[in-house]
């Protein structure tokens, strides 16, 4: 038998970092309701019994049945949440102690029960069953209801010896073969780890801005010369002739059509040059956020989805050069609408693909410019503005020199104080009038942007709907290790009968999403996992690599060494901080991996965070591995022997009582 010299599983990573977790905050299947009853107490214990959080199972039954809730249904999951995952040799003096009290305690057994006959299915696998019984039990197994029998079959497939367990492995991996795969996994495990997105938002429209000098400026110009008007007029009635009035009033109308066409013309400019700033490239480097704060995270999902939406037939520098200017501009939108509250990036990441998504579209419409078209001065423009300067220079060379003549002093001063007053009041309210047209058309777009985003808020919603429950989540999981030990004893060609035990460390993947219910385990993307199966010949190991979401494995190492080559286990860390698992070989260097990570931000107002590690590491097996493998390393191939002894010691009364309960 080979033995390692040297393993990390981290394989040199420190820090195995795992992105901030996600919980599903408005899902209350892990929460007890204030002072449960008993009934309900066995209701959650089922649902933490499907989550394989077998320790809090079997406390939530034994406070049932000590409040009085006692059926031959919770008696079946009781010893369910009991024997789950282990041999009978598995189990501690005291944990065996309180199975010969559950048997001794039963009542009797009715036919007429449903589940008095899944009781007795688990009673007579405690019992020693001969080969040739084997087939019977199964087909007595088989006959069972679909819940008992997967219950059995996915809780107690360890649990016989010799040609029974092989029986009872080989109808645990047909279960665990259908039900990894059931529920259309593939197209909905991703969503179990999607926030509930945040509602679209859109920024405010910037209420008009006009300043006291333009209102002033305006109002006293209009003022100004509407006086001056009135004494020209007056002077030009004093001579008695037509051709100066109608010089003023060409002058009058050209000025008209000069502000009509002027004010148009002004807008289209400065609108024009607002959104050109929109989509410019920045001329110089912005201020990187703080490391790890909503801006900088934003940053990340802004620069992943621009790089990865690329159009078609577009080259990827040119596009992310071209857009730079946009992607700023977005990216600053985001982060201003989103910041002032405690909201993850993760929540914004559907209405930053979502806008992203419309810059691509805009670009392969070949619209992302439109608004240089739409914003292009028009004929009816140029000619209000060109044609009204013209008509106002025509009536001033004519009407002038009939006022001059009429009163050369106060004439020409009347004729200078009107133009004087005219240009300011008139660049003023270009002015004002292209803030109002700038609110209108802002609020305008704003409205569109606002449907578009709830439109896209709603059908992100509804792809959603049917992420995966816990209780999936945890039946994939289970059937994927399950498929894992088989594809291992294939390929150290051992039978399932001849495995004394197997045990799981399991760990979260590198940089990988996590998500849980409140009250529920954590569960991840990506799992590291080190496989141990414990023979007669000694430890095989395995360290294996899977990809959740996919369901995809990758075996990293295999080892190979004797009982007494393990020097010491020990988990370093407390539960609600880094804790490492680490396993020391007398000829080689410690096996590490880090089994959970800190984590208190994500925690609900009425969650205890020791509780939280501690259904999560309970969930992965933990403190199962922990106990075969602690054995091992104090006693050796001797902690077998021993096992062996102090079980059947424990056992040797049983047959007499369990036939009394089968008759």
């Amino acid at each position: 038998m080979t033995t390692p010299t040297a393993t990390n599983v981290a394989q040199g990573d420190a820090h195995v970092d795992v992105q901030a977790g996600v919980v599903h905050g408005d899902i209350n299947f892990y929460r007890l309701p204030p002072n449960p009853s008993p009934e309900e107490q066995f209701v959650f214990a089922l649902k933490y019994l499907d989550a394989r959080v077998r320790d809090q199972a079997r406390t939530l039954i034994e406070k049932a049945i000590a409040g009085g809730y006692v059926t031959t249904e919770v008696q079946f999951y009781r010893l369910i949440a009991l024997l789950s995952g282990r041999t009978l040799r598995q189990l501690a003096p005291e944990e065996l102690d309180r199975l010969t009290a559950i048997c001794a305690n039963l009542p009797h057994l009715d036919d007429r029960d449903e589940w008095a006959a899944g009781l007795k299915a688990i009673i007579r696998l405690l019992e020693p069953v001969r080969d040739a019984e084997a087939e019977l039990v199964v087909k007595e197994i088989d006959a069972l209801n679909q819940r008992q029998r997967d219950g059995i079959y996915g809780h107690l497939e360890a649990l016989l010896e010799g040609a029974m367990q092989d029986e009872m492995w080989r109808k645990s991996v047909a279960l665990a073969e259908s039900q990894r795969m059931e529920g259309d996994r593939f197209s909905r495990v991703w969503k179990f780890f999607h926030p509930a997105p945040a509602q679209p938002r859109t920024l405010p429209v910037q209420p008009a801005a006009v300043p006291l000098r333009d209102w002033l400026s305006a109002s006293a110009g209009a003022a100004v010369f509407t006086i001056a008007v009135v004494q020209l007029i007056v002077l030009v009635a004093a001579r008695g002739t037509l051709d100066p009035f109608l010089g003023l009033l060409v002058g009058l109308i050209g000025l008209a059509a000069f502000c009509v066409g002027g004010a148009d013309r002004y807008y289209r400019r400065t609108r024009l040059r607002a959104k050109e700033g929109q989509i410019r490239p920045p001329q110089q480097r912005r201020q990187e956020a703080s490391p790890g704060g909503f801006a900088r995270k934003v940053d990340r999902l802004f620069a992943r989805y621009f790089g990865r939406y690329v159009p078609r037939g577009t080259n990827r520098t040119y596009w992310l050069a071209q857009t730079a200017g946009i992607q700023r501009h977005l990216r600053d939108e985001v982060v201003e609408l989103y910041r002032e509250q405690r909201i993850q990036a993760a929540r914004v990441a559907w209405l930053v693909r979502h806008l992203v998504s419309d810059v691509r579209g805009q670009w392969e419409r070949d619209t992302l410019t439109a608004y240089r078209q739409q914003l292009r001065t028009p004929s009816r423009t140029k000619a209000l503005h060109v044609g009204g300067l013209a008509l106002l220079t025509v009536g001033s060379l004519w009407a002038a020199p009939a006022v001059v003549t009429s009163a050369p002093l106060s004439g020409t001063g009347w004729l200078l104080l009107a133009a004087a007053s005219a240009v300011p009041a008139v660049r003023s309210s270009f002015r004002i009038i292209a803030e109002r047209r700038r609110v209108a058309d802002d609020q305008a777009e704003r409205n569109d942007k606002d449907r578009a985003r709830w439109a896209a808020y709603r059908r992100w919603c509804h792809k959603l709907s049917d992420k995966p429950s816990d209780t999936e989540m945890a039946a994939w999981l289970e059937g994927d290790r399950k498929i894992l030990v088989d594809q291992a004893m294939r390929q150290y060609r051992v039978r399932p009968s001849h495995v004394i035990a197997h045990a799981f460390i399991e760990a979260p993947g590198p940089s990988c999403k996590k998500a849980r219910y409140p009250q529920g385990p954590w569960r991840y993307a990506r799992y590291r996992l080190l496989l141990f199966l414990l023979t007669d010949d000694g430890v095989r190991q395995a360290n294996i690599d899977l990809d959740f979401v996919t369901a995809t494995t990758r075996t990293t190492q295999r080892l190979n060494y004797r009982f007494d080559a393990v020097a010491a286990v020990r988990i370093d860390g407390i539960a609600t901080q880094q804790q490492t698992f680490e396993l020391t070989l007398f000829n080689g260097a410690p096996i590490s991996i880090r089994v959970s990570e800190p984590d208190n931000e994500s925690l609900q107002h009425d969650e205890d965070p020791t509780k939280i590690a501690e259904l999560s590491l309970d969930a992965a097996g933990l403190s199962h591995t922990l106990h075969v493998l602690e054995g091992v390393a104090a006693e050796g191939k001797e902690w077998v022997k021993h096992r062996h002894h102090r079980a059947d010691e424990k056992l040797a009364n049983f047959p007499s009582t369990i036939r009394g309960m089968l008759d």
